[in-house]
């Protein structure tokens, strides 16, 4: 059975436009071949709510997905060991 969930993530600017596009395209592979993407949606860069590694500003990326209940762990293991990225979350939405 397949559930819903939203996740968003946040890019440091420190590794350059190139790094940012490819840690996008990463992810985006990743939901596509391990889970069911339905939509993402990059924010672009924005100023962050409060300081993150000494980081004012960050890209934030959301997406919306259906995966089996045990992808959204392995998802958060790939963003904690990715450098580049600053800050995560992962949500399961009510169906």
């Amino acid at each position: 059975m397949l559930n819903k969930y939203e996740t968003i993530f946040i890019i440091s600017p420190t590794i350059g436009e190139e790094g940012t596009k490819a840690l996008v395209e990463k992810f985006k592979g990743l939901l596509e071949t391990s889970a069911q993407l339905e939509n993402i949606d990059e924010w672009g860069k924005r100023r962050l709510a409060y300081p993150i590694e000494d980081q004012n500003e960050g890209y934030y990326v959301l997406a919306n997905f259906s995966a089996e209940p045990s992808f959204p762990h392995e998802l958060e293991r790939i963003y904690k060991i990715t450098e580049g990225i600053i800050k995560y979350l992962v949500i399961k939405k009510d169906n």
